[in-house]
């Protein structure tokens, strides 16, 4: 369980904050997205977490620890971590690179490497590309061996910060599908930063729509946030008074169609169990 409570984070006096008196709880074994413009602080609430920012003031506890009392270095090595552009080391293969977590924990060469195949298949990677580098890699190959390094971590955490905002809309669709298959294994505890509403609600359990500042508009399921939005900020946000928002079913020569503001279907209606 992560939670934030009323963390503040000033860089300088003479700036506002980058966050104010913000708190959350993120349960354990649950998806929590943080969705908002650029600088309404989403990114410096992720790194407080493994303390890549401290905050000015509040705390930020890890099943009921304040991280202010944890060694930074040991801290990041049980938390995972997943960021835009994979930051996998270049001179790595792709096992080599996710080895490098279990390797810091204390596992032998051979057991961090098959702890590495184990995770890279998990996350749907080849087992073919195992041994190529990074340049050998396409973008969402290399975003899946950034999400396998980030598994491999011994604490139940993974901190996503815009994972999949580097790649094609194509392969971001496969990997957001490929991240909730694994949450459906693993149940880790994961915060995900993106500016994507639709991204935020196709993931997140719960969901935190941020101003500036940290300043939680509203927080709740997708559900919850669309068909009851705290404000016009989180409508105008969310798309709420879009047409292709307003959903109808139409049916045509016996079949039922979902149909849109603008007359699109958008799918079939049936009464089968997904």
């Amino acid at each position: 369980m992560i939670e934030f409570e009323g963390v503040t984070k000033r860089y300088s006096s003479a700036s506002g904050a980058a966050v104010d008196d913000f708190s959350l709880v993120v349960p354990r074994g649950t998806t929590t997205v943080l969705v908002g413009s650029s600088g309404c602080g989403k990114t410096t609430l992720l790194r407080m977490v493994n303390r890549m920012v401290d905050p000015t003031r509040g705390r930020v506890l890890l099943d009921g620890e304040d991280v202010a009392g944890r060694d930074p270095v040991a801290l990041r090595r049980s938390v995972g971590y997943v960021m835009q552009n994979s930051g996998l080391l270049p001179h790595r293969t792709a096992a080599q690179n996710v080895a490098v977590v279990p390797r810091l924990a204390g596992r032998d060469r051979a057991a961090a490497r098959s702890r590495s195949l184990e995770l890279l298949e998990l996350v749907g990677l080849d087992p073919e590309l195992a041994d190529r580098y990074p340049a050998q890699l396409s973008g969402g190959q290399q975003q899946r061996v950034g999400v396998a390094r980030g598994l491999a971590a011994e604490g139940d955490v993974l901190l996503m910060d815009e994972p999949f905002g580097a790649v094609d809309p194509v392969v971001r669709g496969e990997l957001q599908h490929e991240l909730l298959r694994i949450q459906r294994e693993l149940s880790r505890t994961i915060l995900f930063i993106t500016h994507d509403v639709e991204e935020a609600f196709l993931l997140g359990e719960e969901v935190v729509i941020l101003s500036r500042g940290g300043h939680v508009e509203q927080r709740g399921t997708p559900a919850d946030v669309l068909a009851a939005p705290a404000n016009e900020f989180v409508a105008a946000f969310v798309g709420a008074h879009r047409r292709d928002r307003r959903l109808r079913v139409d049916e045509r020569d016996g079949v039922r169609l979902v149909v849109d503001g603008r007359d699109r279907p958008l799918g079939v209606l049936t009464d089968e169990a997904p």
